[in-house]
């Protein structure tokens, strides 16, 4: 588990890393991290979509366990329960009780924290393709007005007209928040460490996990 609770603290490192796109907002870790033992830990994505659960939890649960961390995807333990719902408290007692009877004592909790949208519009073209700007040579008609009037080359020489055309697209600013929790300890002071990045026009969020996922273990495991 001490890997395991490393792994807020790095991700600053591994996004800044992965693409410019990423930059992270905030970052904090206990100082007590280094100390916590190996241990039993649940890896939550909270979201409505299941495919973005399910990818993401699937992903980082099996690298952790390929570094030797028992780690468990929420999906599979818990596959009815709703994090994105609101709880009750008994719904809370609950969960409280099966984390206690199901062993675990860690929780990596990933979550959307805001979504912002921004409209950008472009223009290209309006231009002449092809027109002369080259350094002007006085030949010998512009010597008199008529003989420069009638010549061929007194003619505009702008080339073909592009047309201008404007593109618009919407750039998708998504921030996120990771939190790890140490459940060994009293309420109040199970908080390990937290991470927020805030990740701009991303092509496909659910690709992304497994190389993040793979940076992230990377990252934990370096000497």
């Amino acid at each position: 588990m001490k890997n395991t609770f490393k792994l807020i603290a790095i991700l600053i490192l591994v996004f800044n890393n992965s693409c410019s796109s990423i930059k992270v907002l905030d970052a904090w870790k206990s100082e007590t991290t280094n100390k916590l033992e190996d241990g039993n830990v649940l890896v939550i994505a909270r979201t409505e979509n299941k495919q973005v659960r399910t990818e993401f939890e699937q992903e980082i649960a099996k690298q952790l366990r390929d570094k030797g961390v028992k780690a468990t995807e929420s999906f599979k333990d818990m596959p009815s329960f709703s994090h994105e719902e609101k709880v009750s408290e008994k719904q809370l007692e609950n969960f409280k009780e099966f984390l206690k009877n199901e062993g675990y004592n860690a929780v990596v909790l990933t979550i959307l924290k805001d979504y912002q949208e921004q409209t950008e519009t472009t223009e290209s073209g309006g231009y002449y393709a092809g027109a002369n700007h080259a350094k002007p040579f006085y030949a010998h008609y512009y010597g008199g007005f008529f003989d420069y009037y009638s010549n061929p080359l007194s003619y505009s020489t702008f080339g073909d007209y592009v047309p201008a055309t404007t593109s618009t697209y919407v750039i998708k600013t998504f921030i996120l928040e990771t939190v790890a929790y140490d459940l060994t300890k009293e309420e109040g002071k199970q908080l390990s460490a937290v991470v927020t990045a805030k990740i701009d026009d991303p092509k496909n969020v659910t690709k992304n996990a497994e190389e993040y996922s793979r940076k992230i273990i990377k990252a934990l495991t370096k000497k």
